[in-house]
């Protein structure tokens, strides 16, 4: 590492103003700031020491992660052999070609429920929207800081790490890049980049998508979209969407499977535990707020219970327990990983627990009262994005008045 060190501290004033390629400097300043520690210290008078910063915040969340990542790898190779052997084949598609050569030369069979074989060949399907939406999103953020001409900062790290996480695997890689494109230049550059954005810019991206296009993030089958050869004996629609549409689907399913996660759904939404095993890690650090997970499950609970006491002939998901509604859709990840983020969240501790309150409640409104889009997480916390603010002002104006009378 001193030799790469050494050679950066060359080649640094060609980088620095007055250098030949000052403009380029925050290209420099990430990969130095991604290989090594800052090199400034603090030469004025006494100051606060703190051990967290931007990149230490982004790393433990990326760490957080980790669970829902591999489980993604696992359930996309695990729904698509679901499907082999319920008849719905494959279409022609690279992945499917290379996963079999691969099988192939492993001397494996293409219908093994070897959960390898499931980790890889999710891995072909995972991989390749990974890597356009960090080459995309890297792209635009790379180019404002040269345009604004400031540094690179983390921000786009969390963000395109979640954002695969909430697509479909077989999304076009085009709507990737454009999904990312939008989500990163109007939520978050425009406003002025990392710390200025008032929305979550990767449920803005998601958001885009679904309602761009419809009809490979929803429907009757969002998960297998135009890949796969529909049959009668197998369904690719989210059991969400299921129990949306039939009073009884949910009786035929298993909520240990739902809470694992071994159920369809977008890669990275489908496991409430490895999202209960990231939300452990942000509670100890304290990069999530526990507040605003509480606030979302009380939310969530008491709006669910209403409904199931007033019940419905008509609407089944007037009768879906509240644990169903925690197990199923994007409620887990939205909870742990897109509520807490703290940019676009609350920042009073009371705040944020009416913050998650706001989000519990509209998730459930949206998914009963609405049994077209059975969904909602995504809408309720962007709702309530845009309502951060206005919580905060109300609470810090409340401490106000509270110790003005104190004084008086």
């Amino acid at each position: 590492m001193k030799f790469l060190l050494d050679k950066h501290k060359k080649v640094a004033p060609l980088f620095e103003r007055g250098g030949k390629f000052e403009k380029f400097f925050p290209i420099f300043e990430a990969h130095d700031t991604l290989l090594f520690t800052p090199g400034e210290v603090t030469k004025t008078s006494s100051h606060v020491r703190d051990g967290i910063d931007l990149k230490r915040l982004m790393i433990t969340v990326v760490v957080a992660l980790v669970p829902c990542i591999l489980f993604a790898l696992y359930n996309t190779g695990y729904q698509i052999h679901y499907a082999y052997l319920h008849g719905a084949l494959p279409l022609d598609d690279w992945q499917t070609n290379l996963y079999l050569w691969i099988v192939g030369a492993l001397g494996q069979s293409s219908d093994s429920m070897n959960p390898v074989l499931h980790v890889i060949h999710g891995a072909l399907y995972y991989m390749p929207i990974f890597i356009a939406a960090f080459a995309s999103g890297g792209v635009i953020e790379l180019f404002s800081a040269i345009v604004r001409k400031h540094e690179i900062n983390e921000g786009f790290l969390v963000t395109g790490m979640l954002i695969p996480l909430t697509l479909p695997p077989t999304i076009p890689l085009w709507q990737v890049v454009l999904g990312v494109a939008f989500g990163v230049i109007f939520a978050k550059e425009v406003f002025g980049g990392t710390g200025m954005n008032f929305l979550n810019p990767a449920l803005t991206s998601r958001a885009f998508l679904f309602f761009a296009y419809p009809a490979y993030m929803s429907g009757d089958n969002p998960w297998i979209a135009a890949n796969f050869q529909g049959i009668d004996s197998f369904s690719g629609a989210t059991l969400l969407a299921q129990a949306a549409a039939s009073a009884g689907a949910l009786a035929d399913a298993s909520w240990w499977n739902a809470f694992a996660g071994f159920i369809p759904g977008s890669m990275g939404e489908t496991s409430t535990l490895a999202c209960l095993l990231g939300a452990v890690l942000l509670i100890i650090t304290r990069v999530g707020s526990w507040r605003t997970m509480a606030g979302v499950v009380l939310g969530t609970v008491a709006v669910t219970v209403l409904f199931n006491a007033i019940g419905s002939e008509t609407n089944p998901m007037f009768d879906v327990p509240f644990y169903w509604h925690m197990v199923l859709g994007g409620w887990a990840l939205g909870t742990v990983f897109m509520a807490t983020d703290p940019v676009s969240s609350a920042f009073t501790d009371l705040g944020k627990f009416y913050y998650g309150l706001g989000i519990g409640v509209m998730v459930v409104l949206i998914r009963v009262v609405n049994p077209a889009y059975p969904e909602g997480m995504m809408l309720a916390i962007l709702f309530m994005n845009m309502f951060a603010p206005l919580i905060d002002h109300f609470i810090v104006q409340a401490n106000i008045k509270r110790r003005m009378s104190g004084y008086a």
